[in-house]
C-alpha cells in the first residue's frame, strides 16, 4: 500500500480537540475521476464539519494482481494484507459503489470477500452508491445492507445515493441529495463521535484528488478533510439559488 502525501503535509502540526474519526473509503468505482467520488466526496465534507476526521481511500479496482488473483486471504500479497487490515480497523467504513447490472460490481463484492468474516462485526458501515437512474437506488437495501448484515455490521440507517441527473461531470449538483446527506449524517454524529479511536493531534492536509501525483500509483490515499472548513449546507443553498430561474 502506497500513502501519498498531499501538499500542506509539511505545515506545523496543530492540535485537534478529541480523538479522531478513522474513516475508511472502499470505492468500487473503476473510474478515476467518477460520480461515485464526487458523491462520497460531499459526505466527507460534511462529516468534517461535525468532527474531526481522517481519511483513507481504498481503490480496488487498482490493487494489482496480488488482489485480483487471490481466491482466498493466504493468497494475497503483504500491499493488499496491510489494505484489507486498514479496512478491518477503520472506526467508520463507507463502502461507495456505481451499480452495474442491479448491483454492485465484482471487484468490489471480491474486496469483501477476502475481508475476514467477524471483523466488521459491530463496526458503523455508511453504504453509498450512483447509478444512471434513481430505480438503482435499491441496490443499497437490496444488495449492500445485506452484505454487511452477513458480517453482522452496524450499518447506519440511512444510505445515500445519487443519480446520473444529480451530477454535472462528477460534481454532485441536487440539493436535495445534500439536504439528506446533512439530515443522514447529523442523526448518527455522536455515535460516529463516540467511535473515534485515532490521535487527538494530527497534520492540515489538502483534499485528495481522484488524480495522484506523476510515478505514484496509491491503492489506497491518507488524508485529513478537516481543512478547509466550510459548511455544506453553503454548498447546497448556493447551487439551490442558482438553479432559479
Amino acid at each position: 500500500m502506497t500513502i501519498v502525501q498531499q501538499p500542506g503535509d509539511a505545515d506545523p502540526v496543530t492540535p485537534v480537540p478529541g480523538p479522531v474519526l478513522r474513516v475508511v473509503v472502499v470505492n468500487g468505482s473503476p473510474s478515476r475521476p467518477s460520480k461515485t467520488m464526487g458523491l462520497v466526496g460531499v459526505v466527507l465534507d460534511t462529516l468534517q464539519n461535525m468532527l474531526p476526521i481522517e481519511v483513507s481511500r481504498i481503490e480496488v479496482y487498482r490493487l494489482g494482481a496480488g488482489f485480483t488473483g487471490a481466491i482466498e486471504r493466504d493468497d494475497v500479497t503483504p500491499e493488499v494484507e496491510s489494505t484489507l487490515r486498514l479496512a478491518e480497523g477503520a472506526d467508520l467504513l463507507i463502502a461507495a459503489a456505481p451499480v452495474f447490472r442491479g448491483t454492485y460490481p465484482g471487484m468490489f463484492k471480491h474486496f469483501f470477500d477476502l475481508v475476514d468474516q467477524y471483523a466488521l462485526a459491530n463496526k458503523p458501515v455508511l453504504l453509498a452508491a450512483t447509478g444512471g437512474g434513481d430505480h438503482h437506488a435499491l441496490v443499497l437495501e437490496h444488495a449492500m445492507r445485506p452484505l454487511f448484515g452477513f458480517f453482522q455490521a452496524l450499518t447506519i440507517p440511512v444510505a445515500f445515493f445519487a443519480s446520473a441527473g444529480d451530477f454535472d461531470g462528477t460534481t454532485l449538483l441536487n440539493p436535495r441529495v445534500y439536504g439528506r446527506i446533512e439530515v443522514g449524517l447529523a442523526d448518527v454524529a455522536d455515535l460516529l463521535r463516540a467511535r473515534a479511536t485515532g490521535p487527538g493531534t494530527t497534520q492540515d492536509r489538502t483534499p485528495a484528488t481522484d488524480r495522484p501525483p506523476p510515478g505514484h500509483s496509491p491503492s489506497s490515499l491518507i488524508v485529513d478533510r478537516r481543512a478547509p472548513r466550510r459548511p455544506a449546507g453553503v454548498m447546497a443553498s448556493r447551487i439551490a439559488n442558482q438553479e432559479r430561474p
